[in-house]
This record gives structure tokens, C-alpha cells and sequence, in this order.
């Protein structure tokens, strides 16, 4: 069995295809380098820092989990389950918490950003990493894939880790390495920019075909004439097109481009066909999983009671370790 790979994602609405393609994607595919030793939590704590609805919350865990299930996330490769099922994570949080200090939490480039934009912070969100740095190191994880943007948190986990075990002298915590890709595009929007619900921008994972055929077809172009060649590097509707096809199928939509004669009418129609035929599988699963939505609790369940079992080892470790055994 390879090392114990850790993932989580918020449940923070509708997915998109920036979603999948920048996160989603990624994960399911660590089911197949560590089959039997991937964890994937949904984390529902987190998402308590900006306060939402409660029917809201957990209208959006039960769609988190219905669209990784339809996207190919395999449970009995990956033990999938609810972070606020697992018990001890929030008792460990506030263990780590008191061996943190307020320096290493003041000096979070998320926290400071999101003060900087005129958010009205909770100590939630300002204590946000001792819950993450918990949420790995109860697993003994030894591989967390992160963006670039929770570098950071990452490595304020290991810096709390690396204490804990400095200041008990007893190696209880595994120092967490990050799986960072450097390779991950930026998926661009309808409009050009990085693809975000905070900028209108996006196109549904899983959206009705009437409306995701509208937005496909109310991308903005130039005013090149149908007739004229076109630069498919410069065009949004080329960039959209190759996330959903072949290198093969790429050099063709190119060298129609180039040659005239099509018009962007012509490449959203293609965009629209590329996009249903990637995601058709997945949308057939998913319309297979609706119509038993007790599997999907009977998934999540199955997968905290195999993230409860390493996560009591862990504890049990800690409580003694600082004297509470």
C-alpha cells in the first residue's frame, strides 16, 4: 500500500467545469496511483466560516457527493466521507490550538486577504488552518494535493505538526509532504477571465443542455466576418474546446480556423457537442444515483467509519501524549 494521500473540498454551491477540470479531476485520479489509501472528505466545518443556511449546507454536501460519485470517484479506492462525521477532528483542533501561536495564524496570506477586501472576520476563519492542519494529521497523512494558494496552510500544518512532536519529544504526528501541480491551467470563463460563480462566468458540471446550449451560444467574440481566417489561440471558444477533446480533434478545429470560412457560430456548436460528449457518461450516472439517493448516505457513511478508524488511533496517541489519558 503507497502513502496515505488526504483531500478535501468545500462544499460552496453548483460545480462547474472550472471545478472539475481544476480539482475535481486531480482527485478522482489518485484513486488509481493509491487505490486503498486515498481519502477524500467533503468539508462541511470549513464551509461554517461564512455562515450559511443550513438547508443550503446540506443541500450542497448531498450534491458534492452526488457529483464526485457521477464523476467516477470509486469508494471502495477512495474512503469518501463527511468531515463533521469523523469524531475528534474538532477536539484535536483544539488541542493543536493551544500549542499555536497567534504570529503563525496573523501571518495566514488568506486570512490577511480577505481582511484587505473588507470581509468581517470570525475566529473561525482566523483560526481556519489548526482545523486543516487537524483534518491531515489525524490520518497521518503523508501527501496532501494543494493549489498554489494553500501553499501556505500546508505548511503552517507541518509547522504545528513539527512542535507538537518537538514539544512532547515523541514522534506522534507524520510531517505531510504537498502534491503541488504546477501544471494546472487556469480554465477560462465565458468571458475570458479565470472561470468563477463570483464572476457569472461559468458553465455548469452538470447543467440542463437548453441552458448550457444558451451559454455556450452567448459567448462573446469579435466582429471577424465568417469568411476571414481566425487565430484559434486568440479565441475563448477554442480554449473552452480543447479541455473536452483529442490532440487530434484539436489540430482539425485549428486548421478550421485558419482556413476560413467558419464562423464562431460554427465553434460554439462544436464547443456544445464536445462538452456533451465528454461529460454524457457522467451525466447517465448521475441520473442512475438520483434514483437512489440512500446509497449515496450509505457511501459516506462506509467512509467515515474507515476515517474513524485511523482517526481514534491518532487521538487516542495525542490524549495520552498531553496527558488527557
Amino acid at each position: 500500500m503507497g502513502k496515505r494521500i488526504l483531500t478535501g473540498i468545500q462544499p460552496s454551491g453548483i460545480l462547474h467545469i472550472g471545478n472539475y477540470f481544476g480539482a475535481m479531476k486531480a482527485s478522482i485520479e489518485l484513486q488509481e496511483q493509491n487505490p486503498g489509501n486515498t481519502f477524500l472528505f467533503i468539508a462541511d466545518l470549513h464551509s461554517l466560516t461564512v455562515n450559511p443556511k443550513p438547508d443550503d449546507l446540506r443541500m450542497r454536501v448531498e450534491r458534492l457527493a452526488l457529483d464526485f460519485l457521477a464523476c467516477g470517484l470509486d469508494p471502495e479506492k477512495t474512503a469518501f466521507f463527511r468531515q463533521s462525521d469523523i469524531n475528534g477532528v474538532c477536539e484535536l483542533t483544539w488541542i493543536l490550538n493551544t500549542i499555536t501561536s497567534l504570529g503563525l495564524l496573523e501571518r495566514a496570506h488568506s486570512y490577511k486577504d480577505k481582511v484587505a477586501k473588507g470581509f468581517v472576520p470570525n475566529n473561525g476563519l482566523f483560526s481556519y488552518p489548526v482545523l486543516m492542519a487537524a483534518d491531515i494529521l489525524i490520518y497521518k497523512s503523508q501527501l496532501v494535493p494543494v493549489g498554489k494558494d494553500q501553499k501556505q496552510h500546508l505548511e503552517i500544518t507541518r509547522d504545528i505538526a513539527i512542535k507538537f512532536n518537538q514539544m512532547y519529544n515523541k514522534e506522534v504526528f507524520t510531517i505531510p509532504d504537498p502534491i503541488i501541480s504546477e501544471s494546472v491551467a487556469v480554465i477560462p470563463g465565458t468571458d475570458g477571465q479565470k472561470m468563477s460563480k463570483s464572476y457569472n462566468n461559468t458553465i455548469e458540471l452538470f447543467g440542463e443542455e437548453k441552458a448550457i446550449r444558451k451559454k455556450i451560444m452567448s459567448i462573446p467574440t469579435d466582429s471577424t466576418p465568417m469568411e476571414d481566417p481566425k487565430d484559434p489561440d486568440k479565441c475563448n471558444i477554442f480554449a473552452l474546446y480543447k479541455l473536452f477533446s483529442s490532440e487530434q480533434q484539436i489540430e482539425e478545429m485549428a486548421a478550421r480556423y485558419r482556413a476560413g470560412n467558419f464562423g464562431y457560430g460554427h465553434a460554439k456548436q462544436a464547443l456544445f457537442e464536445a462538452y456533451m460528449d465528454f461529460f454524457a457518461p457522467m451525466r447517465k450516472r448521475r441520473e442512475e444515483l438520483l434514483k437512489d439517493p440512500a446509497y449515496i448516505q450509505e457511501v459516506l457513511r462506509k467512509g467515515a467509519e474507515k476515517a474513524n478508524e485511523a482517526a481514534a488511533q491518532t487521538l487516542d496517541e495525542v490524549r495520552r501524549t498531553v496527558g488527557l489519558r
